[in-house]
């Protein structure tokens, strides 16, 4: 048996592991490519069911602090934030729960809770799902929206020129995991923040409602990957390169990063699990695109923009810096 038939999955990774899965696949035509944050069947003329699976697993996707009441909630949210970036509003959701033998009946009330919390809090409901015995906690859920074929974002629409903007600043769930896993210090006034950003992440629903109503965005994807992956994602969707030059890094990591000798750039750029928007949008529909947010309480910030040749680079100071294409990775990534 050769030695690639025998490589195990922390050596490959999660985006291989897909890929092959992918590829021995029978796929029919879809309006939404595989692999575009969500799937779609168009079920009548100018309609698309819209579909979504994510999945939280006890050790890999719960902190030391988390609740089991937040753990269910960011289970629902996770998805929710991939429909944001499509522009679609989430309808309903099955879960399945894979709970431990010894797991107590009050942790099952708080999944429960947390699920529903989760849900309405961005007017869907949990309506099904299924149970069974597992060796960690999981808590898997699917997502089910509809939305019109053309108005949804997908990844692949960024041209050279585009305008790349976000939702919000990056680095805050970063400090926050380096908070509750080494204990790092924080200033009393943003700890709280830290820890609010990786116990109580928020989609972006609202934004991308608006941004997709408003018809002004080339291109989407959600940042719970980390911010230089999601650039990475959209040049590979449309093959064109980004040039970053106003970095959107939040003041208060500003601050930790400088207290506790990090690089507030490295946190910003592949922490991950900021579930923000990263979009493009042509010149001459900014203004719209800022005031459609604007009208549903969000901001958009530009970051930069997008540029024929299909490098991902960082501009500061009149130095070019390379971003790398790494960010948050099952099987390679550890807490």
């Amino acid at each position: 048996m050769d030695g690639l038939r025998l490589t195990i999955v922390a050596k490959i990774g999660e985006r291989k592991v897909i890929e092959t899965i992918f590829r021995r696949l029978s796929l029919p035509t879809m309006p939404i490519p595989f692999g575009d944050d969500v799937s779609g069947v168009e079920i009548r003329r100018g309609m698309v069911a819209v579909l979504k699976m994510d999945m939280l697993v006890g050790k890999t996707d719960v902190p030391p602090g988390m609740s089991f009441w937040q753990a269910a909630r960011k289970a629902a949210v996770i998805n929710i934030s991939d429909f944001a970036a499509k522009g679609v509003k989430p309808v309903a959701l099955l879960v399945s729960l894979g709970l431990p033998s010894d797991f107590l009946k009050a942790d099952v009330t708080q999944l429960a809770d947390g699920l529903n919390a989760g849900a309405r809090e961005y007017g869907a409901y949990v309506i099904g799902g299924d149970t069974s015995e597992a060796s960690d906690l999981i808590v898997n859920c699917s997502l089910f929206g509809l939305g019109k074929k053309t108005l949804l974002m997908l990844r692949s629409g960024a041209r050279p020129g585009d305008i790349v903007a976000v939702t919000g600043f990056f680095g805050k769930s970063a400090a926050g995991l380096k908070v509750l896993l080494e204990n790092l210090p924080a200033a009393s006034d943003v700890k709280g923040v830290f820890l609010d950003a990786v116990l109580m992440p928020r989609a972006r629903l609202k934004e991308g409602l608006a941004l997709s109503a408003a018809g002004v965005v080339s291109a989407s994807i959600d940042s719970s990957d980390g911010l230089a992956w999601s650039l990475y994602e959209l040049r590979k969707a449309s093959k064109v390169g980004f040039v970053v030059d106003n970095l959107p890094v939040a003041a208060e990591v500003l601050r930790f990063a400088k207290r506790n000798g990090f690089d507030a750039s490295e946190l910003a750029l592949y922490g991950g699990e900021e579930y923000e928007l990263v979009l493009t949008v042509k010149p001459a529909l900014w203004n719209k695109a800022v005031s459609a947010v604007k009208r549903v309480g969000g901001s958009l910030m530009r970051i930069g923009k997008t540029t024929k040749q299909t490098d991902v680079v960082l501009q500061v100071k009149g130095k070019t810096i390379p971003i790398e294409p790494r960010g948050w990775e099952h099987f390679k990534s550890r807490r």
